[in-house]
């Protein structure tokens, strides 16, 4: 029995320096693959908390449109400005566009029409 085991011994002897340096190469290699998920599960949980604040900053800018849009005097200033509701005794005033009301007034002498430059005359004072 001792035979056999010199004689295992004294095959493996030579080999078991590259044997150790093989099994440190892959425990090496495994650590190292591990070092760079946690890196990347690390980044990973830095985008998640950004993610969260921005949704957080979001939800709070839409509880307070929320508080704005479900008051009294929003709801009041939209059934004036969209469907023309008025108050009780209160008086509109509708005035029609700034073109017809040019046509309306009467004019003046120093008042003089101008017409907007032609095309041509536009690209001519771009270029010199």
């Amino acid at each position: 029995m001792d035979k056999l085991l010199t004689k295992f011994h004294s095959i493996i002897s030579p080999y078991l320096k590259y044997l150790f340096v093989v099994f440190f190469v892959l425990l090496t290699l495994s650590l190292a693959r591990n070092v760079v998920r946690i890196l990347k599960a690390g980044q990973k949980v830095e985008q998640a908390e950004e993610r969260v604040e921005k949704l957080k900053k979001e939800n709070e800018e839409l509880k307070k449109r929320l508080e704005t849009v479900g008051s009294e005097e929003y709801i009041e200033k939209q059934l004036r400005d969209n469907l023309g509701l008025a108050k009780e005794e209160e008086i509109i005033i509708v005035l029609p566009d700034e073109a017809t009301l040019r046509a309306l007034a009467p004019r003046t002498q120093n008042e003089q029409e101008v017409l907007p430059d032609a095309n041509w005359k536009k690209w001519m004072k771009l270029f010199y």
